[in-house]
């Protein structure tokens, strides 16, 4: 496991967040970096603050609460390779979260048009798209 650090966080942040994006986190010493070079919102947990006007983490807190139930009740493992699909699904299940059984079932066959479910590693970009 890796030990989350201030430079880490950061690398990683750089490496995958638009630096236009508002960053809204908690009080966690490793993000005091990021003020420097983004917007950054936060909460304060250390004193009992959890929402600082438009400021908070309960979307995220939300979304991982989904996606951890998902992959330890469901999935049980995630490779790294696969990862991301694993991801767009629960993007998907989560902003569906609040649609009927009718929107969802549109939504899920208006992407699927057009694609072909493939038994092989896909052998072009194209392909994987």
């Amino acid at each position: 496991m890796v030990r989350v650090t201030g430079k880490n966080l950061k690398e990683f942040i750089n490496d995958n967040v638009d630096n236009t994006s508002i960053i809204m986190a908690d009080d966690f010493k490793a993000y005091r970096k990021l003020r420097r070079e983004f917007n950054h919102k936060y909460v304060n947990h250390s004193i009992g603050q959890y929402v600082n006007g438009q400021v908070h983490k309960n979307i995220v807190e939300n979304y991982f609460s989904l996606l951890k139930r998902g992959i330890n009740g469901i999935f049980h493992h995630v490779s790294k390779k696969y990862l991301h699909r694993y991801l767009t699904e629960f993007d998907f299940k989560y902003s569906m979260r609040k649609a009927d059984d009718s929107i969802r079932t549109t939504a899920i066959l208006g992407n699927i048009e057009g694609r072909r479910l493939l038994y092989r590693e896909p052998s072009s970009p194209e392909e994987a798209a």
